[in-house]
């Protein structure tokens, strides 16, 4: 049986939950204020890969680290998976517009699907779901909000070109 677990790391841009089992990590995701007060308290015995994630975590806001090599799942649709898979070939420190993205799921008019369930992405960072902006290259939706999107995007462009902002 697999033993499940939910950690904390105070990141550069906030409180990040990391959740899953000692089989694979399931979610990232921002805390919001108001739940950082009803937050269940962090799993007393962390699995080797709790401990694993959250330094890949680390290792990527030092700017050390580009790709994550961790074992991952979340449930979606086949389209949801679909796009959560696509997500993880856009290279860090690059991005791509909405419909450049549909397009590379095999269908330009499913730009507001693609959208969808890339909001639907329980792996912030790690499926970086930020990567994906408009098509006249501004910054779009992003359920850690704008700013973090600007700030995970800039942060990013500045590991892999030297370069100071994006946006």
């Amino acid at each position: 049986m697999s033993t499940t677990f939910t950690t904390y790391y105070h990141s550069p841009v906030g409180l990040l939950r990391i959740s899953g089992t000692d089989q694979y990590v399931s979610e990232v995701h921002f805390m919001k204020s108001e739940e950082v007060a009803t937050a269940p308290p962090a799993s007393a015995d962390l699995p080797p890969l709790a401990i694993q994630a959250t330094e890949q975590l680390i290792q990527y806001f030092h700017g050390d680290r580009r790709v994550f090599e961790l074992p991952l799942y979340q449930k979606g649709t086949e389209f949801q998976e679909k796009v959560w898979n696509e997500l993880m070939n856009i290279p860090f420190g690059k991005t791509i517009s909405y419909i450049e993205f549909s397009r590379r799921l095999g269908d330009p008019k499913a730009i507001r699907a693609a959208s969808s369930a890339n909001g639907k992405n329980n792996l912030a960072i790690i499926v970086p779901c930020h990567r994906v902006i408009g098509a006249k290259g501004e910054l779009v939706g992003y359920g850690g909000g704008l700013p973090r999107k600007k700030w995970l995007l800039n942060h990013e462009n500045k590991v892999a070109h030297g370069v100071q902002t994006l946006f």
